[in-house]
């Protein structure tokens, strides 16, 4: 058993252990990090399942979009194991109509065979104004999307569409929880987080400026900053 305590990170849809690479160099030295396998159910409360399955017995949890998603059925399921929750560009509401057909709108065009546009619509959605003629960053997106693949895409989208809503369970986490979100997000609002503010007792807020809905690779050094804060803060023993 390792002598680091243990960070498990859940990721967001299309999204890969890539999307973690920045975390992983900063924090690998004094935690021991595992990233949950999201690509094998094609319901939450699945994910979970497999999360809590691979996990250490006691595990900081850290989730991203998708994530965050898994991380309130974690909490449902085994919420004792979990020492602290960081929430990143999540909601703890349902699909509303708007967003149920949105979703349908890329099945349809996934089974059609035209995952690339997909992929492509997505891109502005997921950074900041600012990093949208970056060349580097869409082209991480675009292999992160391109290794999960349309079929595990699809079932990530199905999986998504057809979760609970989180807000009534909210009141029942007990651990400490920090929000982290960018405040150039094209997915999450303000109004999300304050659900999620209101709803967990012991939660927080960290806002990214000039930031999209990919902080861990958008702002590394920020994000890296406030996820280590954290972890020494909830985690005395690390160093």
């Amino acid at each position: 058993m390792s002598a680091h305590p243990a960070v498990v990170f859940a990721s967001g849809q299309l999204l890969t252990e890539d999307v973690w690479a920045p975390q992983a160099i900063a924090l690998s030295p004094d935690y021991e990090l595992q990233v949950a396998d999201h690509l094998h159910d094609d319901t939450i409360a699945g994910m979970a399942a497999r999360l809590l399955a691979g996990a250490p017995p006691r595990f900081h949890l850290v989730a991203h979009a998708m994530g965050g998603f898994t991380a309130f059925e974690v909490m449902r399921q085994q919420p004792e194991r979990v020492l602290s929750l960081v929430l990143i560009s999540t909601l703890a509401s349902a699909d509303g109509p708007a967003q149920t057909e949105r979703r349908q709108g890329y099945i349809r065009l996934v089974e059609a065979g035209n995952f690339a546009g997909v992929v492509e619509e997505r891109i502005p959605m997921l950074v900041a104004p600012s990093r949208r003629g970056d060349e580097v960053l869409p082209s991480v997106i675009r292999h992160m999307a391109s290794d999960t693949g349309a079929d595990r895409f699809l079932a990530q989208q199905r999986a998504i569409m057809s979760r609970i809503d989180s807000r009534p369970s909210l009141a029942a986490i007990k651990v400490p929880t920090l929000l982290i979100r960018g405040d150039h997000d094209g997915i999450t609002t303000r109004g999300h987080q304050d659900e999620i503010l209101a709803g967990i007792a012991r939660s927080r807020l960290e806002v990214i400026a000039n930031c999209g809905h990919l902080p861990t690779l958008e702002t590394p050094a920020e994000t890296n900053r406030i996820l280590r804060d954290w972890l020494v803060r909830v985690s005395p023993a690390a160093t």
